[in-house]
This record gives structure tokens, C-alpha cells and sequence, in this order.
């Protein structure tokens, strides 16, 4: 027996056994995220760098028409967004003489309105196996590498973050957690950390939002998410710290072509905030314009049939109590079909996405009725205790998802599963389609294709860089970076946080410009809302950094607070329009136009109409206030009209409980109130809520409808904080808009392609 135990053949099991074990240990301990090194190099601030001035790549252009046998450029860029920009670095990586213009602003479109996850696909996963579908398999594979170059070039725009998958069914345990294993080994070394499973209790611990009835567990797999603007703006500030030209706001209103050939060689362009128009000249010119990619071809072919088949999706954000701040939720077949995810971000919580069809616009606008299918489909993954409420939608917005067909395919085919490069008989190279996660692989081959067709290889200096290029803010900084913030500025700890997971290394340069904030603490660091660590000294950043040329630029692109919270974005806007009125030099007509404007682009992020800014400071403004401030007498503020509060988070506006409490004691009779039950009888109540101020048209069958939805039905009476949730309910059914009239919107089912990351 002993032999046996010792023989070779067993000694040999157990050696490989232990090896085995051993490189596997090895592996899981190296395994997960890799973060930029923390050296006592990061507690400084990094060599100063001031890109030029918008007029100074405003003359560069004019140069290149003046004087085109010197000044020529390679490439001609047009679209600033995701794929143009990561198109302008790689160019202007290589050493190609590169200018990009964007007709709006830099992520002013789609780039700026994704779900913010960096992804690899777990839905393409799940179709390419059922389907035996390669094609999609190579897409997530592609994916999940660009994934993992997308987190470590802008380490401190993104991160990982763990998304949980609710499981309702036991036989879906084994089904979701092969799934995600597969995800996982397809990532391979890139893999950032493995998914597991967690029990009923575990879950409910990490998600105690999570409704618990039926709840069997759920599975925790890992993506990506980043701040998608933010990192639009770092890629825009590389390509020029690259060498490349850039301009917003700057408008291709026709092509140029020689008397020839009929060759591109330019376009036509136009200062939108000036109105001056010249000549920009360029060996190849790049329509990298996503969902208007069909408007710079018609200029290039008036016959061109179009190939954007866009679809809106919508977004909504909600108060951060609705998530934790370390886990989203991914619901993977909702009511009708559709994805919809659930993800903490910036202190708040987003929810989305839905697919409707859409005209391609500017702006286009979130439907109330896609709203509230969200906030179903939250409803539907909450615990009951929770009130999902309309007041709590605190933005929305709707991006357009680019998807496109190949013009060279056959008029069968369907649409492209990821981008498509398109060079025209002219010359125009057009790149489209496509996702935020693979953005660096398609400005690659869009750049190799551009080299290719506008013969460029003897201008180009080296090959493909952006594997290993770090973006702009990266090299400087560390997890720990906001420590030096505080430390050396007096910053308080959120603001510190903000700043450095948001500018990375150029956060020392936005501290540089903070003003004293006259307080023992913090010394620096004015907030544009005490309710966000947004402050001052960014809008001053944008304007002289990052080439923000308007209020929305920096209430939408360089700051998120139109996006985190609208009315916030509003009550900053009179400080943000000064700032920038004294850092641009703007008129009083100017400033005033500037105002408007941006309230017309928070209508389109979910203002309420009439919406106006409010005091952001509580201090008495007039004398009277002063005098009653100091005589210790209390307004009793009017009650508001459900109208005007419908977008509010608080059910009832300041003083109105109070209010509701003494119009209920009126009503209860003498010898009810003498006994101490102070209780009213339901068919009362209707009457009392009829005339209370705001409440006049409630109807009565909408009183049984609420009476129903909270569960009073066929009671006889109802007691004071009974009757405080009946007005709650019954204000929610005032504030839904009333119908239209018109055809009820048009839902698409998501497909494979579109789904698992938004727009």
C-alpha cells in the first residue's frame, strides 16, 4: 500500500496537482484591474501646458487655403465626436498634419449621450453561441481588448464597475453563470475581475433596493463605464497636444473639388459664431459625422441614397438613493423585449436605454412616454416600499444610435453589425456606425485606410501608437492624486475626488484658478451647486483649456450638470453665463442670448416648462426679509399647484403638509377629535381634496384609481398620514401630461447588435 502511495505515477499526479494549483493561484492574485503607480511624483503637479487659442487654430485653417502649397493639410477631419476625435489622435499620432472641425461642439451629439459603459457585449456573447454566429463573436472579442486599452490609456475617466443580473428562476443560475464564464475566458489575461454568483441574502445586502419576493440570487459580472464627454474632451486635447488642428463650432457647408478629376481636395467652412466662411485645403477629407453622416454625403453626391437608419434612445438620471454607489443592475428582458440598465454615475443614478424611431436632429427630445416606461421597468426590479415617482427624474435625454448599411451591398442585405468605411468616387472616406468601447480599433483602420486611399505613406512618421498612448491628464495622476488636492489647495474631500477623476493630472491646473471661498473650510473651491462639487474655477478652465465657446458647452460637455440634474444646470446657469461673459468678453446682448439659449437646451434634458432658477443662496434679499430675519418671524410660504411642482423630488413644496394637516383637523368631526381618533371617512376626503388649492380637478374616478393603487380600497375612513398619501398619489396623477392626440410612439424590440450599451 505504502509503494503505492509513492510511486512515480502518484508523486507525478501530485507534483503536476500542485503546479497546477500554483500557476493558478499565481494568476488570480495578478489578476483584475492594473492602476497607475503611486510615486511621489503624482503629489505634484505635472509641467504646465496651454494648448492655443481657438483663433490661433481658426488662422492655421484660414493658412491652409491662403497658401496651400505650404500649408496644406493631410486630412481634413469633419465630426467631433467619439470617432472623430479617436480618428484625429491616431492621425496626428503617426505625424500626419491633421485638422478637425465640428459644426456644433466637440461630443455635442451621440458621444455625449451613451448609456457610459466601456463593454464588451455580454448580449453579442449570448447571440453568437445560440446562432453559432462567428461574426458576432469577433466583435466581442475585438471588444473586450479594446475594453481593456480603453481603461488604461484614461485611467481616471474609467473604471470597472460590477453589474449584477437579478435571477427570479432557478434554472437560469446555470444558464447566466456559463454565460458570464464565458465572457470571462474570452477576455482571457484582459479580463478585469471573474464573475460569481451570490446568494439571495448577499444580494439583497450589495442591492437592498432589489425587490426580495421571488428573489432566487443573482449574478455579478464586470464591464466598464466612464464619463463619455469628458473622455470626448481628453481625446480632442491630445490630437492637439499631438500637433493637430482643431475648431468648434465651425461648419462644412460645401466641398471642394478640382475642375479635373471631380477629386476632393477641401471644404468650404463656416465660423458659426462669427459668421466668417474660407477655404480649408487637404490631401483627404474624413466624414466622421455619425448620425449626419447622410449630409455631408449628399454635398458630395446629390443622388446619394442614405445609409443612418437612426433611433433614438432615452436616458433618464434619478437620486443616487435609487442604487448603491458600487453596483449597477442589468435588467436582460424587460416587458417588451428590450435591455434596460440600471448604473450608478456621478453621484446620481442612470436609467435606459429605449430604441424609438427618430428623425435625425440637433437635439433630439426624450418622449414622456418613453420616461415612464423606464420608470417601469424600475418599478418592476424595486422593493415595494419603494416609490418610483416622476417628481424623481431629475434629467433625461435622448441620443441617436448611428446604425448604418454599407452603400456597396446589395439593397437585401441588412445593417452592418459594427462600422463601415466608405470611400466615395470622389474621394470622400466615410466612417460610421460602430460603439464608444471600440472607438480607438475604428479611427485605426479608418487612419490605415486614409493613408492607403489619399496616398499618404510618405508623410507618415511611424505606425499606430494609441495602444500604448496615454491620453491627455493620465501621465501625472493616481488614485491618491486628490489627496494632494486637499493638501495643498483646502479643497473639501468631494470636490478634491471630482476633479481628479474627471481632469486626471490637469486637475492642479482647475485648482489653480479657484477662487477663496471666504470660509474657515473649505479655502478653495466656490460650488456652482451646493448640491454637486462642480466649482467656478472649471467654467474658467473650460473656457481658456478646453475651448468651450458657450454656456451649454460647459453645463453639457464640460461639466455634467445638465445631464446629473436640470433644474440644478438652471439654477447655475446666471453664474456660469458671468463667468464666461468676463473670461470670452461677451456683450450684455451677448450674455443675454446666451441665457436663452441654454434654457432652450435644458428643455430638451427634461426642464419643465416655466421652469425658472432659483436663489442658490438661503440669505434674506429684500430689507423686509432682513428685518423678519432678524425678528424671528416665519412666512407661511403658498401652496404650490401640482402643475408647478410636477418634476419635483419633494411630493409637497415647503409649508404644505402643515397646511394639509389643519384643513384635515378642520374636518374631523368634534366627538371623533374629543376621543382622540382623528380619522376621516373616505367619501369626505374627496370632498376636503376638492378644495384644497391645486387639487380642484381631480375627477372622481381618478380618486378610486388611487384609492386602489394604495391599497385604501373599501375602507370607511382614513387617518391623517393616510390622507397625506392619498394627496401624494393624487398629485402624480395631475402631473401626467395629458394626451396628445397623436399615434402613440413606436417601440422597436432591441435588437443583438444595438443592445447592451445604449446609444
Amino acid at each position: 500500500m505504502l509503494r503505492k502511495l509513492v510511486s512515480r505515477r502518484t508523486l507525478a499526479a501530485v507534483g503536476g496537482a500542485t503546479a497546477l494549483s500554483a500557476a493558478g493561484g499565481y494568476y488570480y492574485l495578478n489578476s483584475g484591474p492594473t492602476y497607475p503607480p503611486s510615486t511621489k511624483e503624482t503629489r505634484r503637479p505635472p509641467p504646465p501646458w496651454t494648448p492655443p487659442s481657438r483663433q490661433q487654430m481658426l488662422d492655421a485653417l484660414k493658412a491652409s487655403g491662403a497658401n496651400p502649397a505650404e500649408e496644406e493639410f493631410d486630412l481634413l477631419i469633419v465630426g467631433g465626436g467619439a470617432t472623430g476625435a479617436g480618428v484625429a489622435v491616431d492621425a496626428a499620432s503617426r505625424g500626419l498634419k491633421v485638422a478637425l472641425v465640428e459644426r456644433d461642439d466637440f461630443s455635442s451629439g451621440t458621444s455625449s449621450k451613451s448609456t457610459k459603459l466601456v463593454h464588451g457585449g455580454v448580449r453579442y456573447l449570448q447571440k453568437a453561441v445560440m446562432e453559432l454566429d462567428y461574426e458576432q463573436y469577433k466583435l466581442v472579442r475585438e471588444a473586450l481588448h479594446e475594453r481593456k486599452i480603453f481603461l488604461q490609456t484614461a485611467p481616471y475617466l474609467s473604471a470597472m464597475l460590477p453589474i449584477m443580473l437579478p435571477i427570479y428562476k432557478y434554472w437560469q443560475v446555470p444558464y447566466y453563470w456559463v454565460g458570464c464564464k464565458m465572457y470571462d475566458i474570452l477576455a482571457g489575461k484582459e479580463n478585469m475581475e471573474s464573475s460569481y454568483l451570490m446568494s439571495k441574502g448577499k444580494a439583497l445586502e450589495a442591492f437592498p433596493m432589489l425587490k426580495q419576493e421571488g428573489l432566487v440570487g443573482a449574478l455579478v459580472y464586470y464591464d466598464g463605464q466612464h464619463n463619455d464627454s469628458r473622455m470626448n474632451m481628453a481625446l480632442i486635447m491630445t490630437a492637439v497636444q499631438q500637433g493637430a488642428v482643431v475648431a468648434n463650432h465651425v461648419e462644412v457647408t460645401s466641398l471642394d473639388k478640382d475642375g479635373a478629376g471631380g477629386k476632393i481636395q477641401g471644404a468650404r467652412v463656416r465660423d458659426a459664431l462669427t459668421g466668417q466662411e474660407w477655404n480649408v485645403r487637404a490631401k483627404g477629407v474624413v466624414n466622421a459625422t455619425g448620425p449626419f453622416s447622410d449630409a455631408l454625403l449628399t454635398m458630395d453626391n446629390p443622388n446619394h441614397t442614405p445609409i443612418v437608419q437612426p433611433s433614438s434612445g432615452t436616458h433618464i438620471t434619478l437620486p443616487n438613493y435609487y442604487s448603491p454607489r458600487t453596483m449597477g443592475l442589468l435588467d436582460p428582458a424587460t416587458s417588451d423585449g428590450r435591455v434596460i440598465f440600471f448604473l450608478p454615475w456621478q453621484g446620481n443614478t442612470i436609467a435606459g436605454t429605449t430604441d424609438t424611431p427618430a428623425e435625425v436632429t440637433a437635439t433630439p427630445l426624450p418622449q414622456e412616454e418613453e420616461i415612464r416606461w423606464i420608470l417601469e421597468e424600475v418599478r418592476r426590479y424595486l422593493s415595494p416600499d419603494i416609490k418610483v415617482r416622476r417628481g424623481d427624474v431629475l434629467s433625461a435625454w435622448s441620443g441617436l444610435r448611428p446604425l448604418v448599411r454599407n452603400p456597396n451591398a446589395a439593397s437585401t442585405e441588412g445593417l452592418v453589425r459594427n462600422h463601415m468605411i466608405h470611400v466615395s468616387d470622389s474621394g470622400l472616406l466615410t466612417i460610421a456606425g460602430g460603439k464608444w468601447t471600440t472607438y480607438r480599433a475604428m479611427a485605426e483602420e479608418t487612419v490605415d485606410k486614409a493613408i492607403e486611399v489619399f496616398d499618404l505613406k510618405d508623410r507618415v512618421k511611424r505606425g499606430c501608437v494609441t495602444e500604448q498612448l496615454r491620453l491627455v491628464g493620465s501621465d501625472g495622476w493616481s488614485r491618491n492624486m486628490f489627496i494632494g488636492l486637499v493638501q495643498r489647495y483646502g479643497l473639501e474631500t468631494e470636490v478634491a475626488k471630482h476633479l481628479s477623476e474627471n481632469y486626471g493630472d490637469r486637475a492642479w491646473t482647475v485648482c489653480s484658478l479657484a477662487q477663496p471661498t471666504g470660509k474657515a473650510w473649505p479655502l478653495h473651491g466656490v460650488r456652482l451647486s451646493p448640491s454637486y462639487p462642480f466649482i467656478e474655477a472649471e467654467v474658467r478652465y473650460a473656457a481658456r483649456h478646453e475651448y468651450a465657446q458657450t454656456a451649454v458647452d460647459v453645463i453639457a460637455r464640460r461639466c455634467r450638470l445638465s445631464f446629473l440634474n436640470a433644474q440644478a444646470a438652471l439654477d447655475a446657469l446666471p453664474r456660469v453665463v458671468e463667468i464666461l461673459a468676463e473670461e470670452l468678453r461677451w456683450s450684455p446682448a451677448r450674455a443675454k442670448a446666451e441665457f436663452a439659449a441654454a434654457q432652450d437646451f435644458l428643455a430638451s434634458m427634461g426642464l419643465p416648462p416655466g421652469a425658472a432658477p432659483r436663489p442658490l443662496a438661503s440669505t434674506p434679499k429684500t430689507v423686509v426679509e432682513c428685518f423678519e430675519s432678524a425678528l424671528g418671524v416665519k412666512r407661511t410660504r403658498p401652496a404650490t399647484g401640482a402643475q408647478e411642482i410636477v418634476y419635483s423630488r419633494a411630493q409637497f413644496a415647503a409649508g404644505e403638509v402643515e397646511a394639509l394637516h389643519g384643513a384635515f383637523e378642520k374636518r374631523v368631526p368634534a366627538e371623533r377629535r374629543a376621543g382622540g381618533e382623528e380619522k376621516l371617512a373616505v367619501g369626505e376626503v374627496f370632498e376636503l381634496v376638492k378644495g384644497l388649492p391645486g387639487f380642484q380637478e381631480i375627477r372622481q374616478k381618478d380618486y378610486d384609481y388611487v384609492l386602489e393603487e394604495a391599497g385604501f380600497k373599501g375602507r370607511k375612513d382614513v387617518d391623517f398620514d393616510e390622507f397625506v398619501e392619498i394627496c401624494a398619489e393624487l398629485r402624480e396623477v395631475l402631473s401626467a401630461p395629458a394626451p396628445t392626440g397623436k399615434e402613440k410612439t413606436q417601440r422597436l424590440r432591441i435588437p443583438v447588435e444595438k443592445s447592451g450599451g445604449g446609444v
